[in-house]
């Protein structure tokens, strides 16, 4: 994206653009979507831990996880939802201090991992225990298959030195609440496509007694976009937090009278005897800004099959690739000369 960004008007005359940066063999993409970060920064006070008191760290992993685009609408869950709520559910029943929360990590990804240390009277040391494990047992019931990895796990450790304050962790805890995850519209023009989401990515405590949250709102309609990010950054600021917007990328408008997609089509047919699908992506891809930039021209993406991008799982589907290979060939040898 930076690199498509910094793109110069004169840096190529060509006016074919084949995007190599598909994730779905047999599927020919003509459009996508844009997208923008909403990030918010919320400065606490923090207050000794009292004497006295014990503490857990609690870890939720072995969630899914996956791209923020193309997974964003198959119900996996976000380590940073679930943490949340059962923090939010501790406090009111048990009045626990929250001294770190960490979760998440690339801003494109859905989190699948969240850490968070809390602090009790030590009377409420088993009723604590065993919320989190009901918290278990209620969420692997409300997941069931779709996240059968999910561990949610606990141990004894001493009590930080430092704490939020009070005030501070509720308006945390419920801007996290308020703030929106998954799909929020489909598309009216493309069917199975995700017209607009946004997907709550991460936080982090950072040095200062700072905690940073970071979100990602993509749309195929520039309006719903900035409309998703208008209610995150509502959440954010109800908390107290300053919140900062990137300038974002655009999205890529499909045109299904495109030349390229006719011929890529066509190689596609001849090669292995069936139709392509056309679809529009709701990932970003960098061919929005290159359509922006590039008058005229005209695009395509494919790519072989890839599962699980930006996890520790990612893979290739080996016999793609050729087919791949042998598509890409094809189209630069049936592109017009002079194209």
């Amino acid at each position: 994206m930076t690199g498509a960004t910094n793109l110069q008007p004169d840096f190529f005359e060509g006016r074919i653009l084949l995007n190599l940066d598909s994730e779905d063999e047999g599927i020919l993409f003509i459009g996508c979507a844009g997208g923008m970060d909403t990030t918010g920064k919320l400065k606490f006070k923090p207050h000794p831990s009292e004497k006295g008191s014990a503490a857990l760290g609690i870890s939720i992993t072995g969630l899914r996880g996956g791209h923020s685009g193309d997974e964003i609408h198959k119900g996996y869950a976000n380590s940073i939802k679930l943490m949340n709520r059962l923090l939010r559910d501790l406090a009111v029943r048990y009045d626990i201090s929250v001294a770190r929360f960490d979760g998440g990590n690339l801003r494109n990804a859905i989190p699948r991992e969240a850490f968070a240390e809390i602090v009790f009277r030590e009377e409420f040391a088993d009723p604590v225990r065993g919320s989190v494990d009901n918290f278990q047992a209620d969420v692997a019931e409300e997941y069931g298959a779709v996240e059968k990895g999910m561990k949610i796990s606990m141990r004894v450790i001493d009590p930080p030195s430092y704490i939020m304050d009070k005030e501070t962790q509720t308006k945390f805890i419920d801007a996290l609440a308020c703030c929106p995850h998954g799909v929020i519209a489909w598309s009216k023009e493309m069917e199975d496509l995700v017209e607009t989401s946004t997907n709550l990515a991460s936080v982090r405590f950072d040095t200062d007694n700072t905690i940073k949250i970071v979100t990602t709102q993509r749309s195929s309609l520039e309006s719903a976009k900035t409309d998703a990010s208008g209610s995150v950054a509502s959440c954010l600021k109800l908390a107290g937090a300053e919140v900062n917007q990137s300038d974002g990328y655009p999205g890529w408008k499909p045109s299904l009278k495109s030349e390229i997609l006719r011929i890529t089509r066509d190689s596609y047919l001849r090669l292995f005897g069936k139709e392509p699908l056309v679809r529009a992506i709701h990932a970003g891809l960098e061919c929005g800004l290159i359509y922006k930039k590039f008058d005229g021209i005209d695009m395509i993406s494919f790519g072989p099959t890839i599962k699980g991008a930006h996890t520790p799982e990612e893979k290739i589907e080996i016999n793609t690739v050729q087919m791949f290979w042998d598509l890409l060939t094809d189209v630069l040898r049936n592109i017009p000369e002079g194209k």
